[in-house]
Order: structure tokens, then C-alpha cells, then sequence
């Protein structure tokens, strides 16, 4: 069993005793914006034909934006992409993109993780939130302070962004929706969420 046959997040809930609400927690906090980088992403969303490639939505839209906003915080996080997490073998699998602490070692050497991001697939957010939580409470065990740290959560399809947070044994859904049309109102809301990366990181260092 790995990440992605947990086909909802009812199923994740049921199995690691969690429990789920919605509600307003990103705050958003405004990014400038490199021109160069509207640009490009511009280019790329009337370019390319996205409905038959999940591959050209993961490289042309979702890594672009988020390493974008990685570039504000590389000093003290690493950007992943389909990097091996492993917990047992129910919570295992590979990821489409983690952040994490940045390890003194050297970019090569993958270190504690604190927000996943996972493509909506076929635009199915079910499923993609099932595998998303899995992959949150993965983290959660791996980092081993559940009930200090938040997890946080991130499902798109390119065009739709989708937050959420795990904090202990409870799920909480951002109610906004997020959308690549509204790019300055969605690098807020990305922004709070490194932001509380960078928070987070801070807690487990003390």
C-alpha cells in the first residue's frame, strides 16, 4: 500500500484517527513578482496543451510557481521534486514536490520535510487530497513532533490550488480557492504558507 491508493481523505481520517474541518486560515501576505517570471508562466499557459499531459502541469506550471517563491527562502529550505518518502509500508511512496530543511551537508542529503505538494490528477482533488493527507501524516511520523508541528498541504491541477494543514490529530481545509488567473492573490496565499515553513522550522530547531 503507498500514498496513492488512498482514494479520499475519509479513508486517511478513518485509518490515523483524524479529525477534519474547514476553515479560513491562510493569511494572505503579499510577494512582488518577477516580471520576467508572469512572463514566462504567460508563455507556458498559452502555449501548451495541458489536458493530455499530467507531465507538462507539473513542469510548466505547479514546480515553476513554487520555485518561484522557493527563491525568497532557499537559504533555509531545499525544494524537492519526486523524492522517496518513506514511513512504512502503508505511508510510502514518492511525492510530486516536498520542501525541506536545508541540510548543512549539502543539496544532496534530504532532511526534515514540512509542506508536500501533490497534481490533482485528472483534476480529481479526492483523490488527490487522500494521497496529499497520507503523505502529511507520513511527514507528521517521520518528523516525530506531532503535536507541536503543522504539515501543511498543497493539491493543483495548474489552473486550481487547494490548502491544507495538519496539526496533531486535526485536518483543516483552507474554504479559499486558489487560482492560477489570480496569480498575485495565489503567491499570497503560497507565501504565507513558506512563511509558516520558515515558523515551523524555527520551533523544531529550539
Amino acid at each position: 500500500m503507498s500514498f496513492d491508493s488512498y482514494k479520499n481523505i475519509g479513508e486517511v481520517l478513518k485509518e490515523y484517527n483524524i479529525t477534519s474541518r474547514e476553515e479560513n486560515f491562510i493569511i494572505e501576505t503579499e510577494l512582488t513578482i518577477r516580471e520576467y517570471f508572469i512572463e514566462e508562466l504567460m508563455f507556458s499557459l498559452r502555449e501548451f496543451n495541458y489536458n493530455e499531459s499530467e507531465y507538462a502541469i507539473c513542469e510548466a506550471i505547479i514546480f515553476p510557481v513554487l520555485k518561484e517563491l522557493y527563491r525568497n527562502y532557499r537559504e533555509k529550505f531545499t525544494l524537492w521534486s519526486h523524492k522517496a518518502l518513506v514511513y512504512n509500508e502503508k505511508l510510502s511512496g514518492i511525492p510530486d514536490y516536498l520542501l525541506a530543511k536545508k541540510s548543512a551537508l549539502g543539496k544532496e542529503v534530504f532532511e526534515k520535510p514540512f509542506f508536500v505538494a501533490v497534481e490533482a490528477k485528472k483534476d480529481d482533488f479526492i483523490k488527490g487530497w487522500g494521497q496529499c493527507l497520507s503523505e502529511m501524516v507520513a511527514i507528521q511520523k517521520i518528523n516525530d513532533s506531532v503535536e507541536q508541528q503543522s504539515i501543511f498541504g498543497i493539491v493543483s491541477n495548474g489552473q486550481v490550488w487547494q490548502f491544507g494543514k495538519l496539526q496533531d490529530s486535526l485536518f483543516t481545509k483552507e474554504i479559499n480557492i486558489y487560482t492560477i488567473s489570480d496569480l498575485h492573490k495565489l503567491f499570497a496565499a503560497l507565501n504565507f504558507l513558506f512563511k509558516q515553513c520558515e515558523i515551523q522550522l524555527e520551533l523544531s530547531s529550539k
